[in-house]
C-alpha cells in the first residue's frame, strides 16, 4: 500500500501528478458527473473521491441485506452471514447497473448532452426524463424483464446523483433529498431563467461562495435552482454558474469558476469542499428509489432483479421430432430427478424454461418458476412428425437465450443439423453477452451409428461436418458437444445435475486435438465434488493426485476416483476428501477431446476489458463484445464469495490459449474497498491484447496457503474491428424508431458485413449490409425497428449485431435490450388528503387513541390500484362512506375492528395491519374523481405509520401518518440512517510503476 498517494513518483523520481494533469488536459473536453468508476481516481489522484460506481454498488447492497433481514425476521431465521452467499449472479446484476450508469459518460450519444446530467439549468428536461426511466424500470421488472430494469435503473441512477453534484441544492443548506424529482406532487423550487445571473466570478481553483445569495442562503420562497454549464454546450449566458474544473472551457467566461462537486480534487471540482455532502444526498436518493422499487414490484421480484443467491436455472432445448422419442424420456426423467432431490431447498433452482422446436415450428417459450408446471410442460412433449435432416435449433437457442438470466446452463438435446445456421452469429452474441454456457446433446454420430436415422428416413446422404455449427458454439461459450446414443442419453443426462447445482466453479476447460494429452488442474482447500466431464473416444487415461498416486481411469483399481463411462462422455467423480493440490491427467484418445472439470466452492470471478476513455472525462470504459488484438488494455475482475476472516489473495491473471498453454501473466492489484462485502475488485494492466483465442485463469492464493485457480470457460475472440450501440431508445407501439452505432475498423481499409437480428421480428432490414470502411476509421449507421401497434408494454426486444470481415476472420458482435413503452404514460402518483384528525393522547398511552382519516385518489389516469400498511401498530380500515366525527366512534370501530372480521362489517370494506400484503381496491372506486376512505387508529404507544398507494400504471405515494404533530399527514423525506451515509473508504493500492504505464 503506497502510503504518500498525493505524490506518487516513478522510477527516476518525477513527480506524476502533473504527467496526469498534463494527459487529461490533451483529452477532448467532456460533460461530468460523479467520477464514474474506481479508476477516475487512480487518473484525478482523488483517492478519496465517491463514484457513481461506489455509491450505486453500496446503496444496492444496503437495500438487498435491508430486505433479506426483512424476510428472516418473518422467518424467524439467524442474521449470520447475511453479507456472505450474495452469488456470483448479484455481483453481475450490480455490475450491470453500474455499467449502464458509467456508459452515461461515455457513450457519444449521452455524454455531452445536458438532459442525462442536469447540467446548463435542464433541470425540467432531465426531471422528465427521470421519470419516464422510473416508469420503464417499473414496467421492465413487472414484466419480468430484469436486464433491460437493470439498464435504465443504471441511467436512472446516474442522472439522479449527478443532481446533486451539479445544483446548488448542497450550497442552499439543504439536509434532505429532492423529492420533486421522481414525484411530481411534491413541492417544487423553481429554476432560475436565462436571464437571471446565478454567480460571481472566481479566479482559482477554489470557489467558496461565488453563488449569488438567492442561490443559497435566501428565504425558503425565494430560493432558486442552478446548475452549471459545461463547455459552451448550450452556450452559457452572462452571469450563469460554470460546471468547473480544468476540463471545463466555459469557466474562463463570465461568470468565472464553477460550482461542480464531483470530487474532492480542486483541479476538477471547484467546490470539492462539498463533495461528501453531495454524495451523501447522491447516496440517499438512491436508496430512495430502490426502496420505492422493492415495495412496489415486492421483495420476491426485487431480489430477483438482482439475482440474489441465484440458482442456475435449468433450461431445455427440445427438438420434438418423431425419431427423439428416447432424447424426450431422458430429459424429463433427469428434470424429475433434480425436482425432486432438491425440492424445498436451496438448490432447487429458480427459474425453468422448456422450448420445443422441430422444422418449422419452434416454440412456445415455457418459463416459470413452479417446478410442477414446468414438470407438466415436459409431460405434454410428443415427439411427432420429422424425417428430413434439418431442424429450426438455433432459433430455439435464441429464444431460451433471451428468456434465461444470465450465467445459465442451455442443455440442447437434438439429432438433427441446423437449418436456420444464419442466426449462429446472433446466438453467438447472446451466449457470450450473458456469459451463458450450452451444451449439445446429440444421439447422431457415425462413431456409433453406421445409418444416420434421419438419412434412412430421408434417404440422402448428410455432410459429416453437419453438427460443426454446434461445435463452435459449444466452445466459444464454455458448454460441451457429447455425440451420444439413444441407449446412452439418459446417463449422458446426469452431466444436466452436476452443472446447475449453485456455486459450481471450472477448474479446467480444454479442448485437445492431439492423439496423446497432458493436462493439470489445481483443487484448493474451499472445493468440495469434484467432477470431471471428458467428451470424446479414450483409449488409456491416467488420473494422478498432489501426493503421486495413480488410477489408470479405465482399468484397474479405483483409489482416487470413480468412472461412469457412457457413448460419447466419461464422468469421473473424485473421492472425498479430495487432497488440496496439483492433479494431473495424461490421455490418448481416437481424436478430438474436451476436458471440462468442475468443483463445488463459493469463490469465483467476473471479469470484463476496459480501455482508458480517450473522448470523455477520466474513467474505464468497459469494452463491449471482443477486444482489439494487438493494443494494451486493462482486466478488471470481481472475485465473489469471499468469507470474512478467511480471504484467499489473489495475484495475477493468465491469459491462456486453445491448448492450455499461458499466453501472458497479468499482476492484479485491489482496486477499491468492495472486498468489505464477500467480494474484491482487483484490475491488472494487459500489455497486449494477444492476437489468438483465449481464456481467462485466476491465480491466487487460499486461506492455508494452496495454490487457488479458477478459469473462465468462454473463448475470447480477440479482433480488428468493433461495434457499439449509441443509443438504446424506446419503443412505441405503432411507431418505428431508430438505433445508431459505431463500427470502429483497427486495421486495413476493408469490405464489413453487417447483420442485424432481434428476437420478435421488428426489424425492417436483417441485412447483410456491405459497408466500407476506411483503415483506422469508423462508420455511423442505423438500424430501424418498428413496433406494431399490438406490441404489449414492458416487453423487451434484444437486437443483435454483428460485424464481419470479408477477407478476414474479424469479428465482433453488440447486443441492445429495448423496452416497449406505453405512448403517453401515466407519470402522476396517487395522492392522500386529511379529512380529519382525532386524539386523545395522555400520558398513558395504553388507554388513549389517535386517529386520521383520509381521501385517497388518483392523480393520473389509470386509477387506484392498492393500498398497504407499511408502518404502524394500528389499523388501517376502508369505509364504505366519509368517516363519522367522534373520537368514541372511532374508538368503538377500532374495538370492532379487532374483533370483527373486516368482510362481515356494514361499515367497512376491509382492514389492514402492518404486514399484510397489498390489497386490491381497483374495484372499489370505479369513479376515479372519487376517493377511496380511509381511517387509521391506533394506541397513542404507536405514534406514527406509512400508508403505501399504488395506481394501475404502478406510481407510489407514501403517506406518512403521524400523532404528535399538528400536521398529522407529511410525506417522508429521507432516509437518514446508517444505510444512506457513505464513510471514506482506502485509495486504491497500485503501484507507481503500472501507473506510469497505463498512461504511456
Amino acid at each position: 500500500m503506497l502510503q504518500r498517494r498525493e505524490r506518487i513518483r516513478d522510477a527516476s523520481g518525477k513527480t506524476l501528478h502533473w504527467i496526469v494533469v498534463a494527459y487529461l488536459l490533451m483529452l477532448p473536453l467532456p460533460c461530468t458527473g460523479f467520477l464514474p468508476n474506481f479508476w477516475s481516481r487512480v487518473l484525478t489522484l482523488s483517492w478519496n473521491s465517491h463514484t457513481h460506481q461506489y455509491i450505486t454498488e453500496q446503496s444496492i447492497l444496503n437495500v438487498t441485506l435491508e430486505t433479506l433481514r426483512t424476510a428472516k425476521r418473518h422467518q424467524h431465521g439467524s442474521h449470520a452471514g447475511e453479507q456472505t452467499g450474495l452469488g456470483r449472479g448479484f455481483w453481475r446484476a450490480v455490475g450491470e447497473v453500474t455499467k449502464s450508469n458509467a456508459a452515461m459518460d461515455f457513450l457519444s450519444s449521452t455524454r455531452s448532452d445536458p438532459v442525462y446530467h442536469f447540467d446548463s439549468e435542464h433541470v425540467d428536461s432531465a426531471m422528465l426524463m427521470l421519470r419516464q426511466l422510473w416508469g420503464q424500470t417499473l414496467l421492465s421488472v413487472q414484466a419480468k424483464e430484469y436486464q433491460s430494469a437493470r439498464h435504465s435503473l443504471g441511467q436512472l441512477f446516474h442522472s439522479l446523483q449527478d443532481f446533486y453534484s451539479h445544483s446548488n441544492w448542497v450550497e442552499m443548506g439543504q439536509r434532505f433529498i429532492y423529492l420533486h424529482l421522481l414525484h411530481p406532487d411534491e413541492p417544487a423550487i423553481p429554476v432560475a431563467k436565462e436571464d437571471i445571473p446565478t454567480c460571481m466570478e472566481c479566479f482559482s481553483h477554489t470557489c467558496r461562495d461565488n453563488l449569488l445569495p438567492r442561490m443559497t442562503n435566501a428565504e425558503q420562497d425565494a430560493k432558486l435552482l442552478t446548475t452549471g454549464y459545461f463547455s459552451g454546450v448550450p452556450s452559457k449566458p452572462l452571469g450563469k454558474c460554470s460546471h468547473g474544473g480544468i476540463l471545463d472551457g466555459s469557466r474562463h467566461t463570465g461568470a468565472m469558476g464553477g460550482i461542480n462537486k464531483d470530487s474532492t480534487s480542486p483541479l476538477f471540482s471547484p467546490h470539492h469542499y462539498l463533495h461528501a455532502e453531495a454524495a451523501a444526498l447522491a447516496a440517499q436518493a438512491t436508496l430512495s428509489v430502490l426502496r420505492d422499487l422493492r415495495d412496489t414490484v415486492g421483495h420476491k421480484c426485487f431480489l430477483r432483479l438482482f439475482s440474489v443467491k441465484q440458482v442456475p436455472a435449468l433450461v431445455f432445448v427440445m427438438d420434438t421430432t418423431g425419431s427423439m422419442f428416447e432424447e424426450i424420456t431422458a430429459a424429463r426423467l433427469r428434470a424429475l430427478s433434480i425436482i425432486q432431490n432438491r425440492a424445498g431447498g436451496p438448490q432447487q433452482p429458480s427459474t425453468y424454461l422448456l422450448v420445443p422446436f422441430h422444422d418449422p415450428g419452434v416454440g412456445p417459450v415455457h418459463e416459470t418458476d413452479d417446478p410442477n408446471q414446468f414438470m407438466q410442460h415436459m409431460e405434454n412433449l410428443m415427439a411427432l412428425g420429422g424425417g428430413d435432416e434439418p431442424e429450426m435449433c438455433f432459433s430455439a437457442i435464441q429464444l431460451a437465450l433471451t428468456h434465461s438470466p444470465p450465467l445459465s446452463e442451455i442443455f440442447v438435446f437434438t439429432d438433427a443439423s441446423p437449418k436456420d445456421g444464419h442466426l449462429f452469429n446472433a446466438v453467438r452474441a447472446l451466449a457470450l453477452e450473458k456469459q451463458s454456457k450450452v451444451t449439445f446433446l446429440l444421439t447422431e454420430d457415425p462413431n456409433y451409428t453406421t445409418v444416420s436415422r434421419r438419412q434412412r428416413r430421408s434417404r440422402a446422404p448428410l455432410s459429416p461436418d453437419r453438427f460443426s455449427l454446434y461445435s463452435s458454439l459449444s466452445s466459444l461459450s464454455g458448454g460441451l458437444t457429447i455425440f451420444t446414443t439413444n441407449s446412452d442419453i439418459h446417463g449422458v443426462s446426469a452431466i444436466v445435475e452436476d452443472n446447475t447445482a449453485v456455486d459450481k466453479v471450472t477448474l479446467l476447460h480444454v479442448e485437445s486435438k492431439e492423439l496423446t494429452s497432458s493436462h493439470s488442474f489445481r483443487v484448493d482447500s474451499s472445493i468440495k465434488n469434484v467432477t470431471l466431464h471428458i467428451s470424446g473416444i479414450l483409449v488409456e487415461c491416467t488420473l494422478t493426485s498432489p501426493s503421486g498416486q495413480s488410477q489408470s481411469l479405465l482399468t484397474g483399481p479405483r483409489p482416487l476416483a470413480e468412472l461412469e463411462h457412457f457413448k460419447g462422455l466419461y464422468r469421473i467423480s473424485l473421492f472425498s476428501p479430495i487432497k488440496p493440490g496439483l492433479w494431473k491427467l495424461q490421455a490418448k484418445s481416437h481424436g478430438h477431446l474436451t476436458f471440462k472439470i468442475i468443483g463445488d466452492s463459493n469463490v469465483d470471478f467476473l471479469y470484463y476489458f476496459a480501455i482508458i476513455t480517450n473522448e470523455t472525462h477520466p474513467g474505464l470504459a468497459r469494452v463491449e463484445g471482443s477486444p482489439v488484438a494487438g493494443v494494451p488494455a486493462f482486466l478488471v475482475l470481481a472475485v465473489t464469495g469471499l468469507t470474512p476472516g478467511e480471504k484467499p489473495s489473489f495475484s495475477h491473471m493468465r491469459l491462456v490459449g486453445a491448448d492450455g498453454e499461458s499466453l501472458q501473466q497479468v499482476k492484479l492489484n485491489s482496486s477499491s474497498s468492495s472486498s468489505s462485502h464477500s467480494v474484491e475488485e482487483l484490475v491488472g494492466r494487459v500489455d497486449s491484447v494477444p492476437r489468438v483465442p483465449f481464456s481467462v485463469r485466476l491465480a491466487g492464493r487460499d486461506s492455508s496457503g494452496n495454490k487457488l485457480e479458477r478459469v473462465s470457460s468462454e473463448v475470447v475472440q480477440p479482433t480488428h474491428v468493433q461495434i457499439q450501440v449509441l443509443s438504446v431508445p424506446r419503443l412505441v407501439p405503432g411507431h418505428s424508431t431508430m438505433v445508431d452505432f459505431d463500427i470502429q475498423n483497427h486495421g486495413p481499409a476493408r469490405l464489413f458485413t453487417l447483420t442485424a437480428d432481434d428476437d420478435r421480428g421488428y426489424l425492417q432490414k436483417r441485412g447483410p449490409h456491405r459497408l466500407y470502411v476506411a483503415k483506422q476509421g469508423s462508420l455511423h449507421g442505423q438500424v430501424d425497428l418498428h413496433a406494431p401497434a399490438t406490441a404489449q408494454p414492458g416487453l423487451t426486444v434484444t437486437l443483435t449485431l454483428n460485424v464481419h470481415g470479408l477477407d478476414s476472420p474479424d469479428s465482433n458482435y453488440a447486443v441492445a435490450y429495448l423496452t416497449i413503452v406505453p405512448p403517453d404514460p401515466d407519470l402522476s402518483p396517487p395522492s392522500c388528503s386529511v379529512a380529519r384528525i382525532q386524539s386523545s393522547c395522555i400520558s398513558s398511552c395504553n388507554e388513549s387513541f389517535w386517529s386520521v382519516s383520509l381521501a385517497v385518489t388518483d392523480r393520473g389516469r389509470s386509477g387506484l390500484a392498492a393500498l398497504q400498511l407499511q408502518k404502524g401498530e394500528g389499523i388501517l380500515t376502508l369505509l364504505d362512506n366519509p368517516p363519522g366525527d367522534s373520537l368514541t366512534e372511532v374508538q368503538q370501530q377500532s374495538h370492532r375492528d379487532k374483533t370483527t372480521d373486516g368482510g362481515h362489517s356494514h361499515q367497512h370494506k376491509a382492514k389492514l395491519e402492518n404486514g399484510d400484503a397489498p390489497l386490491n381496491v381497483s374495484e372499489w372506486v370505479p369513479d376515479p374523481s372519487q376517493p377511496l376512505w380511509v381511517r387509521y387508529t391506533s394506541s397513542c404507544c404507536s405514534d406514527q405509520a406509512e400508508l403505501l398507494v399504488w395506481d394501475a400504471a404502478g406510481n407510489m405515494k407514501r403517506c406518512h401518518l403521524t400523532s404528535g404533530r399538528q400536521r398529522q399527514l407529511s410525506d417522508k423525506s429521507a432516509e437518514t440512517d446508517g444505510s444512506g451515509r457513505i464513510s471514506h473508504t482506502a485509495g486504491v493500492c497500485l503501484l507507481s510503476l503500472s501507473l506510469w504505464s497505463s498512461l504511456r
